[in-house]
Formats: C-alpha cells, structure tokens, sequence
C-alpha cells in the first residue's frame, strides 16, 4: 500500500541524506520527495510517498523519531488532505493537432508557459489524479519530456474528506 508520510524536520545540513541513507539501508525505495520550507523558520516539510503495509511504515516511523533534527512524523494516507503536484509536460506539435493539444490543456486549466515551432510546454497543478489523466491524454500527441514535483499535502483544517464525498457521489450517480 502506498503511504504518505508528512515531515518537519530542522533545516540543517545533511537532514535529508540522513532520511535517504536510513531508507536505503531498510530497503525502501521513496516513491516521491518534496521539500520545502514549512510555517515556521528553520524548519522544512518534507512530504514522502512510500510502499509498505501498516506495520512497516510505523516501524519505519519510529526509525525517522531516531534520527536527529526530525521534529515529527505523520502518517497522513487516511487523513482528509489537500494534495497537489505541479508537473511541466514538454509536447511535440504539429499544425494539425495544435488545436486538439490547446483544447486538452484548457480542460485541464493547464497554462502554456513556452510555444515554438514544434513543441509546447504546459504547467499543470492538481490533484495527483488529474496529473495523470492529462499525461495519459497527451502521450497520444508525442510527450518529449516531463518533469515532476512529486506530491504536497496538508491536512484538511475541515476535517472533511472530499476524497470521500467524491466517491460517494460518484455510486450514486451510477446507482441512478
């Protein structure tokens, strides 16, 4: 199963090496990183999505409590969230398939932020989910590169899981 995990850590030096070095060393592979700085000065978030089941990723908590300058860890998968990525998405186009192109991007509210002859650069940011429906749309047009983020999320000061609300939607809709 896939977990993210939410961390603060103290801004300092080799804070991250550390964290990669104690999931090197356990057999983990991080699926996403994301860092930045956090509310506070002198302190970083850093958003980690990884695979493991329960048990694993509480153990592995534990690990990261270990470690020096970590000041919290959350296991935030089952928490309502707000989750979002930013991707750039780098398009071979040709005369006759601009406008198909330009139409996907506007659906998306994705923004053009380059154009030339034969390419075209769109900046994407959502949900993880509409990253992906996009990048699965466009790859029929020839994606030449992609770049990444990787997941944020913070929890939902509403405690509303919109996730869920989706869902729910979504059974009904087809019930009807």
């Amino acid at each position: 199963m896939q977990h993210t995990l939410s961390v603060l850590v103290e801004d300092e030096a080799g804070v991250l090496s550390r964290i990669a070095g104690l999931f090197a060393r356990r057999g983990f592979n991080i699926e996403s990183l994301a860092v930045g700085p956090a509310e506070k000065v002198g302190i970083s978030r850093i958003t980690m999505i990884v695979h493991g089941d329960n048990r694993t990723i509480e153990q592995l908590t534990k690990q990261l409590y270990k470690l020096i300058n970590i000041l919290k860890v959350q296991d935030i998968t089952n928490l309502p969230c707000v989750e979002r990525e930013l991707v750039l998405i780098k398009i071979k186009i040709l005369l006759d398939n601009r406008s198909f192109i330009l139409d996907i991007a506007n659906i998306f509210r994705a923004k053009v932020v380059d154009i030339s002859q034969n390419y075209l650069i769109l900046e994407i940011t959502g949900d993880p989910g509409k990253i992906v429906a996009i990048e699965q749309l466009l790859s029929q047009y020839g994606i030449i590169e992609i770049a990444r983020t990787g997941k944020i999320s913070l929890i939902r000061a509403s405690n509303i899981n919109t996730e869920l609300i989706r869902n729910t939607f979504k059974k009904s809709s087809i019930a009807s």
